[in-house]
């Protein structure tokens, strides 16, 4: 169900919905595939967006369609955009998604509370499930450095 609140959103792969392990893909990001199930059924669109190209870019969707999530896009702004190499690869979508943001990944509870705040039980539960999951689990990198910010 697509509706005029709808966003079109573009995703990373490597490092947002699996964790870091190119060329191979990783283990699933806690909450990944939950998440965005729960936003394709607020009616975002869901683009991929990856570096990931040939055979590779083949197998993340294909993993990606295993786990139950098929992209509105893949690497382009709509379905039937055909990309030309030599322009930007840039996409036009309202908001990105990305391990690489500023500050890090905030993780896949965050983000749906960020996008829909009303859903208070489903944020409620991936919250709770990330904090314990985050309290077992040691941080490192710039999520470290902004430690302020994750509070």
């Amino acid at each position: 169900m697509i509706s005029e609140d709808s966003l079109k959103i573009a995703i990373d792969f490597d490092g947002t919905i699996v964790e870091h392990k190119y060329p191979e893909i990783g283990e699933e990001m806690l909450f990944a595939f939950d998440t965005l199930k729960a936003l394709q059924e607020k009616g975002h669109k869901l683009i991929l967006w990856t570096y990931r190209s040939g055979r590779r870019l083949e197998e993340a969707v294909e993993y990606c369609e295993s786990k139950g999530i098929k992209f509105y896009s893949i690497n382009s702004s709509y379905p039937e955009e055909v990309m030309n190499e030599e322009i930007s690869r840039k996409i036009d979508a309202d908001l990105f998604i990305d391990d690489r943001n500023v500050g890090g990944f905030l993780g896949w509870g965050i983000i749906y509370q960020m996008l829909h705040p009303e859903d208070g039980e489903f944020n409620h539960q991936l919250k709770n499930a990330e904090a314990h999951h985050n309290h077992q689990k040691k941080s490192g990198g710039l999520k470290s450095k902004f430690k302020t910010w994750f509070t």
